[in-house]
């Protein structure tokens, strides 16, 4: 392996690192950089946690992480992540609460009262990974009671503010779910002097530099952006952030990387700013803080994320890792073609501006070089007056998509003025519908406008057989999505 540079203050593998879990520190001496956090905790006796898929979609892992409030503001939040995905060695320096750390069967945590006395448990299995997730919310600070809806998606609250999409990563075989809905919807604020709701008010631990060593491999977190893409330019490291996607290639298909180079929390990568003319996204924002900042002022966006695997995969997985995986199911890629995004490319030689509908090459290509990184996402201003996200998928929640469209037109005076449309899950790469759009394109917004570029648009790309659905299914979901959005837009039932 080449020469680790670029991190002056940690050139010792047996420095001290150590997660604090449930109040008292936990070495992470013979920690491997591949040992996860789930690994780590049952090794420790801590067995609430359980592993039932490997990959974050049944939320049996969860645990709670202490983070910077995702809206941005001061103090800490309570987060709830998927431990079967993250390794050990990124929570060094990080505050965890497992099950065992919310209560004891002599003193139960509300939300585990809550699940007794409701009915909530069957088997057992999945209950620890619910009461983290159901935590996180009843910890959430601004839980307060909401509408049946947003306007962007639907909130399935119980008039105590508990939004159920807190839950959609989390799946059980034996209660319904009705038993966990009515545990949820009795809770109530946290106590004043309930431990972890006094944390909250306290900054969350920083990420310090951190080097671990063990079994042939090495986990480096640098300082800043500077060391990380010196490291990244000896063109051996694999970055990581949420491990969404590569904590499933290591659990499922045994890759292990020789140098893992978290990047999560650099700040560079980590802004969102406004200008006139547009808007920059952070790479290493997670969705949740993205969503909690944008605040609905990108309604689509905000359509993307709810129908984006779960919340606590959100709670980790980033924009930069969604498009630098090069996937072309993955959800934001045709959102973000149909807002005409560019991506920031960044490495020791500096930066270049790429529009996505020319940054992926093939599957799972990109023009990306192997040293560089995504620095951020770059949404031109204004916003298309008329966008939407459909999502044809086997499950309405957390689950991957077999066609995805992204729509953003621009009608005025009863005329198709523009027209962008992204599509994931027809081809090899996340593409733009160009002959639909041309098609649409100056052309009065009407059924037969519709029905002639809904034509056009199932034939759009290439989609196959697989799994997931049939290459025939895909195509007509393209027609159908178009003519989808004419019937919502014009009040057609």
């Amino acid at each position: 392996m080449a020469e680790i540079t670029g991190i002056a203050d940690i050139t010792d593998p047996t420095d001290v690192a150590a997660v604090t879990v449930n109040g008292a520190p936990l070495p992470l001496d013979g920690v491997t950089p591949h040992t996860t956090a789930l690994d780590f905790l049952r090794d420790r006796g801590l067995t609430g946690a359980k592993e039932g898929c490997a990959e974050g979609e049944c939320g049996a892992c969860c645990v709670l992480v202490a983070r910077p409030p995702a809206d941005g503001s001061p103090g800490a939040e309570w987060t709830s992540i998927n431990a079967c995905l993250v390794s050990a060695a990124s929570l060094s320096g990080q505050e965890v609460v497992t099950s065992e750390g919310l209560g004891t069967p002599a003193d139960l945590h509300p939300v585990q009262r809550e699940m007794a006395e409701r009915g909530g448990s069957q088997c057992g299995y999945c209950t620890p990974g619910f009461v983290c997730s159901m935590a996180a919310e009843f910890y959430r600070a601004d839980r307060v009671p909401t509408p049946s809806t947003n306007g962007t998606r639907p909130v399935d609250t119980g008039g105590n503010g508990f939004d159920l999409h807190a839950l959609t990563g989390n799946l059980c075989r034996c209660t319904g779910y009705r038993p966990i809905r009515d545990a949820a919807y009795a809770l109530t604020e946290p106590a004043a002097d309930d431990p972890l709701a006094v944390r909250r008010h306290a900054p969350a631990p920083t990420a310090t530099p951190t080097r671990i060593d063990a079994d042939g491999a090495t986990f480096v977190r640098p300082e800043g952006l500077s060391d990380a893409l010196r490291i990244l330019a000896d063109g051996e490291a694999t970055p990581v952030a949420g491990a969404t996607d590569l904590g499933v290639e290591i659990n499922l298909r045994g890759s292990r990387p020789s140098l893992l180079l978290a990047i999560d929390r650099l700040e560079a990568l980590r802004e969102l700013r406004w200008a006139d003319d547009e808007l920059r996204i952070g790479a290493a924002l997670t969705l949740t803080e993205i969503e909690r900042r944008l605040a609905g002022r990108v309604p689509v966006l905000d359509e993307l994320f709810w129908q984006f695997a779960s919340r606590p995969v959100r709670n980790g997985a980033t924009l930069g890792g969604n498009l630098g995986t090069g996937s072309p199911i993955g959800d934001s890629a045709p959102v973000l073609l149909a807002l005409d995004a560019d991506v920031v490319l960044v490495s020791t030689g500096g930066e270049r501006r790429v529009p996505l509908a020319d940054y992926f090459t093939g599957y799972r290509t990109s023009v990306r070089r192997a040293e560089e990184l995504i620095k951020e996402v770059v949404v031109p201003l204004p916003l298309a007056p008329l966008t939407a996200f459909h999502k044809v998928a086997k499950r309405r929640y957390d689950d991957i998509s077999s066609v995805a469209v992204g729509f953003a037109l621009d009608v005025a005076d009863g005329v198709v003025r523009s027209a962008r449309i992204g599509l994931g899950g027809v081809a090899a790469t996340p593409l733009r519908a160009r002959a639909t759009e041309n098609t649409l394109t100056g052309r009065p917004w009407t059924d037969e406008t519709v029905d002639a570029a809904a034509a056009v648009l199932a034939s759009e790309g290439t989609p196959i057989d697989d799994q997931r659905s049939s290459a025939r299914y895909r195509s007509a979901m393209l027609g159908q999505a178009l003519r989808r959005l004419f019937a919502e837009v014009s009040g057609d039932e």
